[in-house]
């Protein structure tokens, strides 16, 4: 949670720097002067502003296209941080609620505006196993497909808390649900002060993963769909960091992850 308020100044003020990847987002402006951050900080890192622009993007073309597949379905984000994506979601029966930490909650509600009907609040502690029964999730497999997204988060967490997220995504989602999320790679673990937004508060990246076959292993229904290279259309030296990446890493530098959960 200490690291919200670089997401909440790219989206308040990162569409001055690339235009074209602006996302306009109406309450992260209101919501970051009301925590008195001018942003100045934050908008010195340029790459991350960016990434975190172009994260969003892919984050809500994926919810927009279950949603599309699925209009009255449900969409979860799990560590939602001060980002309010319903205002791109809302087709007018889709359910969204937005889970995190009771401190993070608790500020969302001082910020942000209010939830509506179809869109919920819940404190959670993603680390605690149950967190699928305690959302209200469907208790079977068998019923309608579900989004869940978590951003800017499993980077943040000890590699058996991230394996036992996923395995309880494969365990209990019903057939056809999506969970993405975004992940640097093994080798940033133990290294945030080396990055320019992250160094300045008190996380730590603990996990990322070494293959991208890895992620499915959770759990014997996962698939991974697709690996989104966030930075790729950045340029340099992203076009060039990307390809080396994958040769001698075994995956993207930083990338948005689609796990799938199959039939049995």
């Amino acid at each position: 949670s200490d690291t919200m308020r670089i997401p909440l100044t790219a989206r308040a003020l990162g569409g001055t720097l690339f235009p074209q990847q602006a996302v306009h987002d109406a309450c992260a402006a209101d919501a970051l002067a009301r925590l008195g951050d001018d942003g100045s900080l934050w908008l010195k890192d340029r790459h991350s502003v960016y990434g975190i622009l172009a994260r969003t993007r892919i984050f809500r073309d994926l919810a927009l296209a279950y949603l599309q597949a699925h209009p009255a379905g449900r969409v979860v984000n799990l560590g939602c941080g001060l980002s309010h994506y319903f205002q791109w979601l809302d087709n007018g029966q889709a359910r969204m609620t937005d889970a995190d930490l009771p401190d993070v909650i608790a500020l969302r509600r001082e910020l942000l505006p209010p939830p509506g009907e179809r869109h919920d609040l819940a404190e959670l502690d993603l680390c605690q196993p149950g967190w699928w029964d305690r959302l209200g999730l469907p208790p079977g497999r068998d019923a309608a497909p579900v989004f869940l997204m978590s951003e800017g988060v499993l980077m943040y967490l000890r590699p058996e808390a991230v394996a036992a997220i996923l395995a309880e995504f494969g365990a209990r989602a019903p057939a056809g649900s999506v969970f993405a999320f975004d992940a640097m790679c093994w080798l940033a673990a133990g290294r945030a002060r080396q990055h320019p937004s992250v160094r300045h508060t008190q996380a730590e990246f603990a996990w990322g993963p070494r293959r991208t076959g890895d992620l499915a292993r959770a759990h014997p229904r996962l698939r991974l769909a697709q690996a989104h290279e966030v930075m790729a259309p950045y340029g340099w030296p992203y076009s060039v960091i990307g390809p080396t990446s994958r040769l001698f890493l075994g995956v993207p530098f930083y990338a948005l992850y689609e796990l799938r959960a199959g039939d049995d």
